[in-house]
């Protein structure tokens, strides 16, 4: 089990941003910071502020499309992409659907050697197995990092999503459900394989998300 954490920070000001990675990473093995929160005009003095920290940071700057909080145009989103690949982070976001419209910005990406975390999300169900394996089959193309999260309704949904690990053997993967039915798979994933687990430090910011202290007193019982 690897036991290992990704702290979300989501906060509306660089300076906040700062206090919250120190407060995470004291406490996590990793952060996600949520660079979507802010004003598109904060992003570059955040990340400058942040620096020293991004080796242990996801970087992530979410769409509305796509459930996140990102005002601005889409061209100035793959700017802004771009331009935290400089960063070097220790993985950098990007969606699914913005990567397979996107040619040029998968060139910038491998050109900077940047890590990517290829994601896609499924607010409202989880789709049916074949649906599944071809959605991981397509993003691991773009990296050996992957990260598929669905809506789970029933039980049955949990358990198909986390069916992917057993195809997942050579990837990177970050799968689990939302919701109240999902809840236990942000848990379950970890035994499976995954790198690590999203967990709030203050409000949650997804649905079903554990907060860190919550989950590290899980970890300290024995799964078996």
């Amino acid at each position: 089990m690897a036991k290992k954490t990704c702290a979300v920070v989501a906060t509306q000001s660089p300076a906040k941003a700062v206090k919250g990675l120190r407060v995470a990473l004291a406490n996590s093995d990793y952060a996600e910071l949520r660079l979507d929160f802010l004003k598109p005009s904060q992003i570059p003095y955040c990340l400058n502020k942040v620096r020293r920290y991004l080796n242990r940071c996801v970087c992530t700057l979410r769409p509305k499309s796509e459930g996140g909080k990102f005002s601005g145009s889409e061209k100035e989103r793959i700017s802004i992409l771009k331009l935290i690949a400089e960063y070097k982070p220790y993985l950098l976001d990007v969606e699914y659907n913005t990567l397979r419209r996107n040619d040029d910005l998968i060139k910038y990406l491998k050109k900077t050697g940047t890590n990517i975390l290829v994601s896609w999300h499924d607010f409202s169900k989880t789709p049916d197995d074949k649906t599944l394996r071809s959605m991981l089959k397509n993003m691991s193309k773009f990296s050996k990092n992957v990260k598929i999260v669905t809506t789970s309704k029933t039980i049955s949904d949990t358990i198909r999503v986390l069916g992917l690990y057993k195809a997942a053997s050579k990837l990177n993967l970050v799968c689990f459900a939302m919701g109240d039915y999902g809840r236990m798979s942000r848990v379950i994933c970890a035994k499976l394989g995954s790198p690590f687990t999203y967990v709030s430090i203050g409000k949650p910011v997804a649905p079903g998300q554990f907060s860190l202290q919550e989950m590290k007193r899980i970890f300290t019982l024995e799964i078996g």
